[in-house]
């Protein structure tokens, strides 16, 4: 057997054929020419599909649009919605969520459906369908009883008792759904939030009345995670005049009272966000003017549109923008249908006529989206819910706002305001900016100056 094997294992020089050296140049042939084979099919399809988007790109432009090939929102409205949204989704400056679980559950946390059908505007399934990336848990509670507060605002109403319950509430609904919520304290952390997928979730509290008279409680709220507080809600407090509700209700301090001042100031200077809707107009002015950080309104519309005194008046709104005298700022669009027509009228329409107001008049990287779902009895048609938010989207493409213009509508105009606050609170600290330690002047059980 050995020596019929040795012809085979010859050199050519040897005058026999290498025939296993023939087998492997002949299997490395059939190799380059599949592979050659493979390369002009692909190229092949190529320049078809070239030549296809060619031809459509001469006869019908819109269709690569329509397809995501071109970089632009497609012509359909409803569409183009759904694809900026994928990209841009909704940071929603103002809900009422924890409100619910208050009166719905008694705070029971343990027993809230929120990935079920939840009674009023908000759960989980319409937030994912509404393309939802964030929002501020409003952990409002309602003003006290002037009676019992009586006009210097010292009676015992148990608004930070109440306050704190609803931050747990929050923060508690927050946790019991970790794979949809993710909670975040800056304007990173919603981003990397979004990146995650996650809802991005924020607090903030309603009203100067749920500070009980103390800048030391805003401090602690900071601590707790409140990312921004409402100067007043329909009731004057010790800091700052409202506006009311419909109608405006006559004023106490003339907008911000001293103690008022100091309060902007340590939120400044702590990166608290100063909201001023429901503030009166002189509140609101006296705070943009006072204010070192950019300030926002989480929901309120405009007054121009609909003349009530919750909405924002055009006299307001010129002081907000970058030019000179303007502060930065974000007005988040209220959709309370008593806030944005007519009784009956309200709609994704109406609505729209607001956003496009506020932007014509302090321009478009200065609106956002504060709907107040949960928090209000009715709603405009076509905006029933968060799962709604796609249809004002579509209803503003149709009036010709662009991609950027509606990215910045949905989230990107309060993520600049947000990180604007946080840089100015950064460099106070840096400068050695003092805390705040100024007590209410009219406080009785503390005594009047020092005593030692």
């Amino acid at each position: 057997m050995s020596g019929e094997a040795e012809p085979l294992l010859q050199s050519e020089e040897s005058g026999q054929r290498n025939y296993a050296h023939d087998d492997s140049e002949f299997v490395a042939y059939q190799q380059r020419a599949h592979a050659l084979r493979i390369r002009s099919i692909v190229w092949a399809v190529l320049g078809v599909v070239f030549v296809i988007g060619v031809v459509l790109a001469l006869t019908d432009p819109g269709h690569l649009r329509d397809h995501g090939w071109s970089g632009k929102l497609p012509r359909d409205p409803d569409l183009a919605a759904q694809r900026l949204l994928d990209s841009a989704p909704v940071i929603d400056g103002h809900i009422d969520l924890p409100e619910v679980v208050r009166f719905g559950w008694r705070n029971n946390v343990s027993d809230v459906p929120l990935d079920g059908k939840m009674p009023m505007h908000v759960d989980i399934a319409r937030l994912t369908e509404g393309k939802v990336g964030g929002f501020f848990w409003s952990v409002y509670v309602s003003c006290a009883d002037s009676s019992v507060e009586g006009k210097d605002f010292l009676g015992a109403t148990w608004r930070v008792r109440d306050t704190l319950e609803q931050i747990d509430v929050a923060k508690g609904l927050i946790e019991k759904y970790p794979d949809i919520f993710s909670y975040a304290l800056s304007s990173e952390d919603i981003k990397q939030s979004i990146s995650q997928r996650k809802i991005a979730s924020l607090l903030g509290v309603e009203g100067g009345h749920q500070l009980g008279n103390s800048i030391s409680v805003l401090r602690q709220y900071y601590a707790l995670g409140v990312r921004y507080v409402t100067l007043t809600h329909m009731c004057h407090n010790a800091f700052a005049d409202s506006a009311g509700f419909l109608t405006q209700i006559a004023p106490l301090h003339y907008g911000l009272s001293p103690f008022g001042f100091k309060l902007v100031e340590e939120m400044n200077r702590i990166g608290m966000l100063v909201d001023l809707s429901h503030t009166s107009d002189m509140t609101a002015t006296q705070a943009i003017l006072h204010s070192k950080a950019p300030v926002i309104w989480s929901h309120s519309s405009a007054r121009a549109v609909h003349n009530v005194a919750r909405n924002v008046p055009d006299e307001v709104l010129s002081l907000i923008g970058t030019g000179e005298g303007q502060k930065d700022g974000v007005v988040m669009v209220n959709f309370a249908p008593y806030f944005v027509a007519p009784d009956g009228e309200a709609n994704v329409k109406t609505v729209a006529d607001h956003v496009d107001h506020i932007a014509r008049t302090a321009g478009k990287k200065h609106v956002g989206i504060g709907s107040d779902y949960d928090g209000i009895s009715d709603t405009p048609k076509g905006l029933e819910d968060v799962s709604k938010y796609p249809a004002l989207i579509a209803e503003l493409y149709r009036r010709g706002w662009d991609k950027y213009e509606l990215a910045g509508l949905t989230g990107g105009n309060l993520l600049r305001v947000f990180a604007g606050a946080e840089k100015v609170a950064r460099e106070l600290q840096a400068a050695g900016t003092p805390a705040v330690y100024n007590i209410y002047d009219k406080r009785e059980d503390l005594p009047s100056g020092r005593e030692f």
